[in-house]
Formats: C-alpha cells, sequence, structure tokens
C-alpha cells in the first residue's frame, strides 16, 4: 500500500534534480519504507530535466517520470501528476524542496491522525514564514492575500503557498477538472474545495531556502486576479440549471 505521493512539477530544474531525487527518496524510505511514491513531472523542458529524471528512476523504483514535450505551465504539470499518483495522501511541493522534507512528514501525521482531506501550507501563519523574502515582497504578498481571501471567498491566509496535500480521493476530483494551468491554479483548487465543503487544516511553513523564481510580484499578482474572475464566473455558470 501507498501511503504517501509525493508530486514534483519540474520545468528546467536540470540543477537541482539530482540533490532532490536522493534526498527526498532518501527520507522517505527511512520514516516510511516501501509505502510512498514520487511522481516528477517533466513540463516540456528545455534543459536536461528529463535525461536526469530517466537515469534517477533506473536508481529509485519508486520514481515514477511523467513527461510531456509542450510547457503547460505549474497547474498543467500538477494536473498530470496528482491524477496518477496513487498514495493514499497525495502532496506536492516545490522541485527545490523550498519548505524542507520534514515538513511533508509533518503534513502526513497530520492527515493520519485528524482524518482531513486537505492541508494547506501557509507561511503567513509562522512567525519567521516570510524569512529571506524582500520588505517589498513580505508587504505586497500580505497585502495580495488579503484582498484574495475577501474576493474569492476562501478561508486559507496563504492561497499561493508551493506545499498542499490531499486525500488521494479529493486530489483527483479537484485537480481532473482543473482549467487554469498558471499561477493562479491554486485558486482554482481552494474554490472548488471550499464549494464541496472539504475538511481542512492550514499548516504554518517557512520557506528554509529560496531557489530560482519566476515570479514578478506586482504583474502576476495582477494576472491572478483576472484569472480569479474568470474561475468564479465559470463556477458560477456551471451551477446554473441547464435550460430546458
Amino acid at each position: 500500500m501507498i501511503r504517501l505521493s509525493v508530486v514534483l512539477p519540474i520545468y528546467n530544474e536540470e540543477e537541482a534534480l539530482p540533490a532532490t531525487l536522493h534526498t527526498l527518496s532518501r527520507a522517505l524510505e527511512e520514516k516510511i519504507p516501501g509505502e510512498w511514491e514520487i511522481v516528477a513531472v517533466n513540463d516540456g523542458s528545455s534543459d536536461g530535466s528529463l535525461l536526469i529524471l530517466q537515469r534517477c528512476a533506473s536508481e529509485i523504483p519508486s520514481l515514477k517520470v511523467v513527461s510531456y514535450e509542450k510547457n503547460r505551465g505549474k497547474g498543467g504539470a500538477l494536473k498530470e501528476g496528482m491524477c496518477r499518483a496513487e498514495g493514499r495522501f497525495v502532496l506536492f511541493t516545490d522541485c527545490d524542496l523550498a519548505y524542507g522534507v520534514e515538513e511533508i512528514f509533518v503534513f502526513l501525521s497530520a492527515f493520519e491522525t485528524e482524518g482531513t482531506q486537505l492541508i494547506v501550507g501557509s507561511r503567513s501563519l509562522s512567525d519567521d514564514g516570510y524569512t529571506g523574502y524582500s520588505a517589498l515582497r513580505r508587504m505586497m504578498s500580505k497585502v495580495y492575500f488579503r484582498v484574495v481571501k475577501t474576493v474569492a471567498g476562501i478561508p486559507f491566509s496563504d492561497s499561493q503557498c508551493g506545499i498542499k496535500g490531499f486525500e488521494q480521493s479529493c486530489a483527483f476530483k479537484l485537480f481532473s477538472g482543473l482549467e487554469t494551468y498558471g499561477f493562479a491554479f491554486d485558486l482554482e483548487i481552494l474554490l472548488k474545495a471550499t464549494s464541496r465543503q472539504l475538511s481542512y487544516r492550514e499548516m504554518p511553513v517557512k520557506v528554509l531556502h529560496h531557489g530560482k523564481s519566476s515570479v514578478h510580484p506586482a504583474k502576476d499578482a495582477f494576472q491572478m486576479l483576472r484569472d480569479l474572475r474568470k474561475i468564479k464566473k465559470r463556477m458560477n455558470e456551471e451551477k446554473k440549471p441547464a435550460q430546458a
């Protein structure tokens, strides 16, 4: 039985991949031997990421590799990975393991002891959750999350945190119909989870180290708010009864 699936979205991560996969696989085998899998999704990388994944898969039997040629975005990669995961609890995190490995087992323990269907990491709930961020980035992030929480009508304090965990059947239901592939994919998932009244818990987390980032705070914030409007409109239309 697979207790835990860890899904990694990968786009041009050849530098981080070898260390990430070996660090993660060793930790998983030490804590839950034989009861885990890693689902690594190559999101159309143009570097050597796929070759590294293929090589590592020959060394790590519990590594499942999913790959396709055209880049779809983080949401698209996670849609593929989350729907193929077989663990009772399915968690995604960033390829650079920015939140650390131990946090994964904190999430798993909470899932197994509390029976919650969704666990959402939150930097906002941690005293040092934004350590390493510039003052401007911290301020913009906190303002953005407050706006999103109000506009979207969701209870989560950090919608964009890069570590989230799901009960397997919930993960499949939420991600199989995902239509938002950019950075706003989290909002679609959390809106659907809220609409379906899934049981949830927010988990305080902190970023242990900062890898490369393609995030542009101001530009991406406006784009995500536009995407949020589209997501809500689409969900409202889906709720309307069909015309006779």
